[in-house]
Order: structure tokens, then sequence, then C-alpha cells
């Protein structure tokens, strides 16, 4: 069984504030893309896939980064929600956590304290079926654990 790491006593549920999905006085937002992921955006609004995004080198395995609004949102974000939403790319569908760089074969989750529905006490804890989950939905994406480990 893989060996994974992830933020324990940890509570999330999305309150869809749109935080996530756009620039902050903090933060500077990467949206960004597989291959695969931008191929099946176009396909989906019927664009070419320049039209949303740009090429990006050294982000391995992402190769593209969403183009933004004029309000640093995702270009997807419109309306105060996701356009997008069933084949949000595979960092949103991971956010407010991330995988971290580690050693060989454990996969380390860590979080971004800057989403405000995370640590919730009213929601129910996060498992590592929850995390276990996020992993196996990756690892499909990308192919394969092989290759994964040797974009990281």
């Amino acid at each position: 069984m893989v060996k994974l790491e992830y933020p324990k006593n940890l509570r999330f549920s999305c309150n869809r504030c749109g935080i996530c999905c756009g620039d902050t006085p903090e933060k500077t937002r990467h949206v960004l893309l597989l291959n695969t992921e931008a191929e099946r955006l176009a396909q989906f609004v019927r664009k070419r896939v320049g039209e949303f995004a740009e090429k990006v080198e050294g982000k391995a395995p992402y190769v593209y980064e969403t183009k933004k609004s004029h309000e640093g949102k995702c270009v997807f974000y419109t309306d105060s929600q996701c356009s997008v939403y069933r084949l949000r790319p595979l960092v949103c569908r991971f956010y407010p956590f991330e995988l971290a760089p580690s050693e060989r074969e454990i996969f380390r989750f860590r979080a971004t304290y800057e989403c405000p529905c995370i640590s919730s006490t009213e929601m129910e804890e996060l498992s590592e079926a929850f995390f276990r989950r996020l992993l196996r939905f990756a690892l499909r994406e990308l192919g394969s654990s092989a290759e994964f480990a040797q974009s990281r």
C-alpha cells in the first residue's frame, strides 16, 4: 500500500467563496493544467487551448496555466462560480490541499490555511480515505505513480 501523510484533526467543507479561483493581496494564483485537462476543457468550451490558457515550462507535469480575467480570477470563474466545475483541473480539485514533494513512495498532503473553510469545527473531520481518494484521482489523471514520481 502507498504510504500517505496528511494533516490530522482537520475539517473542511467548501462554501464556494471563490478565493481559490483568483489572486489575493497575499497570493498570486496559478491554475495549472495537464495537457489532457486542457484538451478536455477546449472540447467542452469549444475554444482552442490558447484562448483560455498559456503554455508554461518548468512546472511538469503541468503544461498550461489558465488565463485570468481583469479582476485576477480564473477565466472559468464567472457569475461567482466555476463554469467548468465538473471538468475542473486537478489543482482545483485538490484545493485547499496540495501534494508536497517528499521521499520516494510517500505522498504528503499539506493544507493551505488561507482558505476560510479549513479547520471549521462544524464539519466532519477529514479522514485518510478522503486523501486516498484525492491521490487515486491524481494518479489516474497522471497515468501512473511512476510518472507522477518522476514529475516531482
